[in-house]
């Protein structure tokens, strides 16, 4: 090999070498100040506290949820109408599995299932329309409602022993009361949770039990009786 070619060989190997090395130091400079790398994770949502709107809701509509269902399933025994036993069910799924996830939630967050110890029924609902910061409007829970909307444990005896149209017609007015109390108390999450899924969730019980609240409204006209005053 001839010394010229020679010469060349080795600058072209000493150019690669340097290249290379300028490369390494590049990115290692670049590594330091983040230039080029992959973008930090976001931060984790704040869990919200547990006097917030978002765990007062989650706790009391589990709680106004559960009622719902076992009335449903007391009506499905005591009758054999078609309609009234559809709906029944419809509503002790839907309930069941929006319960599921407001108690999951709260399992999420790492905050209790149960209010704190003398705290008015809907307190965090203080500000929304209609509430003022009074909790319920004057709410006192008796015999067993806790809850505006809910039946009385003396109601729900009652239901437990109807029979046929007579159960039919005092389901769907317990049912009615407590659609009506939800809707209330999901309208008030809608307006006042931080947690977008959470007021998602809210706003479609709103819709969906003003749509029964029709549809029970018809069903009790056709059995001759109306809602409860």
């Amino acid at each position: 090999m001839s010394p010229a070619r020679v010469r060349r060989t080795q600058w072209l190997a000493g150019s690669v070498v340097a290249l290379a090395l300028v490369c390494a130091g590049a990115a290692t400079v670049a590594t330091a100040r983040g230039d080029g790398a992959a973008p930090a994770a976001a931060p984790a949502p704040r869990a919200p506290s547990a006097d917030s709107a978002d765990a007062g809701f989650a706790r009391e509509m589990a709680v106004h949820h559960q009622q719902a269902v076992e009335m449903s399933f007391v009506v499905r025994d005591r009758t054999q109408d078609e309609d009234v036993r559809r709906l029944a069910y419809d509503i002790a799924n839907t309930q069941a599995n929006q319960r599921g996830m407001l108690l999951g939630w709260l399992d999420l967050w790492e905050l209790p299932k149960t209010a704190p110890a003398g705290e008015e029924p809907m307190a965090w609902m203080a500000g929304h329309q209609g509430h003022g910061g009074h909790g319920a409007a004057g709410f006192e829970p008796h015999d067993g409602a806790l809850m505006p909307g809910m039946a009385t444990r003396t109601e729900m005896k009652r239901l437990g022993a109807a029979e046929g149209r007579e159960a039919e017609v005092l389901f769907l007015q317990l049912m009615t009361d407590h659609h009506e109390g939800g809707v209330t108390m999901a309208e008030g999450c809608a307006e006042l949770c931080a947690v977008p899924a959470e007021k998602r969730l809210a706003q479609g019980m709103v819709d969906a039990q003003r749509s029964e609240l029709d549809l029970m409204a018809g069903m009790l006209a056709e059995r001759g009786a109306a809602p409860r005053p």
